[in-house]
């Protein structure tokens, strides 16, 4: 899996990439609560110096191509959030993130995901549901699906390059159509949609970076912004320069994990555990903290369930960061 067309390519290691990616990708996130298991902190390292540039905020824009001609009315909710059965062939992919509103100052629960894309050989399921399906965003905002990489068909002389279809339906608000891409695919720049850098189709916060995770199966984070009422943040701008979580590990894991963080001015800090319904599950931090770096652990309890798990960072009541870990008792 290391030499995916779709991982970012740089000096920086697949752990290190997300922590970036993540950190500048989401402008807020969640808060949690059982058994607290207490922090310590970690010396600096000059390698992971504090980041200081501060997201933009950018609404999730329509695709050029709308739906396209491959749309089925009715899908299903997925159960377990997994739209690629394990007999699927290809390339799994994790795609996680949540709905936020224009302002990025609200998170929308309730939100309606419907999504479909194509086969591994570039083909769609016109007679049934497969690859196919809906998610709802949980009582935090949060979405997650298990799939496997889209694989790509001629339109025209020219390969679509990969992506995932979206309709995304707000509750009490209209219906967002998109597409999702990814970073170093090589038919984006010469596609009609994907290749859009400005105005109302703007594909350019729609191509995201992927990583592989220890299970070998490739992560993507996408927040996505639309118009909608939600539930405050809590956030009055969206300067991240408070704090941020730099690693977790293992991830997956199956009794203990590590979590390493980093404050930056003194403050109020909470460290939360969020499951996939957006039900609080554990506290692993919630006092006073000076700016430095910190980590913490976090052990299930032997009842939880296997899954994906959300970690938050909260400082000063400001939801700043999060990550997600799986836990699996093997």
């Amino acid at each position: 899996m290391s030499d995916s067309p779709y991982l970012t390519q740089n000096n920086l290691s697949p752990m290190e990439q997300k922590d970036r990616r993540q950190f500048l990708k989401n402008s807020s996130m969640a808060a949690l609560g059982l058994g607290l298991l207490g922090s310590t902190k970690a010396a600096p390292s000059p390698s992971e110096a504090f980041p200081t540039n501060a997201p933009d905020c950018n609404p999730t824009t329509v695709d050029y191509y709308g739906q396209g001609p491959f749309y089925t009315a009715n899908a299903p909710v997925l159960s377990d959030n997994i739209l690629a059965p394990s007999t699927e062939t290809g390339i799994r992919l994790i795609i996680s993130g949540r709905v936020l509103n224009l302002s990025c100052d609200e998170y929308l629960p309730d939100t309606t995901i419907d999504i479909w894309h194509a086969n591994h050989n570039g083909a769609y399921d016109n007679s049934g549901f497969n690859l196919r399906g809906k998610v709802i965003s949980n009582s935090q905002g949060f979405y997650i699906f298990e799939t496997i990489v889209p694989g790509k068909y001629l339109n025209g002389s020219a390969y679509r390059p990969s992506h995932i279809h979206f309709k995304i339906s707000p509750p009490g608000f209209s219906t967002l159509t998109t597409q999702l891409y990814f970073e170093g695919d090589t038919d984006i720049p010469a596609d009609a949609a994907a290749s859009i850098t400005s105005g109302q189709y703007d594909a350019s916060h729609r191509i995201i970076s992927l990583t592989t995770n220890a299970n070998e199966e490739l992560e993507g984070t996408w927040d996505i912004v639309l118009n909608g009422d939600g539930v405050t943040l809590g956030l009055n701008d969206l300067h991240l320069d408070k704090g941020v979580i730099y690693s977790i590990s293992p991830n997956p894991f199956s009794d203990r994990v590590e979590i390493r963080y980093g404050i930056f001015k003194s403050a109020r800090v909470g460290l939360l555990v969020y499951d996939i319904e957006g039900r609080l599950v554990a506290t692993l931090e919630d006092r006073e903290l000076g700016p430095e770096k910190y980590t913490a652990v976090w052990q299930p309890s032997s009842y939880m369930s296997d899954g994906h798990y959300f970690i938050a960072l909260k400082v000063n009541d400001i939801q700043v960061n999060y990550m997600k870990v799986i836990l699996g008792k093997y």
